[in-house]
């Protein structure tokens, strides 16, 4: 199993919060549950800006591994 840190912005974490406990589960678990639907559903995330929905390099992190 993999770690990954998450930084989210205060709102955003308290409804994550939220919406994890109407599901009945851990913020972790519910997080896991969303990624996993969302890898395994092929599910794209929008983008409201309109940019690509792949993301690109993080800054500081070095050249991107992606051709």
């Amino acid at each position: 199993m993999k770690h990954v840190n998450l930084r989210l912005p205060d709102d955003l974490h308290a409804q994550a919060v939220q919406a994890a406990r109407a599901d009945d589960r851990s913020l972790n678990s519910w997080l896991i549950a969303l990624v996993r639907r969302t890898v395994e559903g092929g599910e794209t995330v929008n983008r409201s800006e309109g940019g690509s929905p792949v993301p690109g390099p993080l800054r500081g992190s070095g050249p991107s591994p992606r051709p």
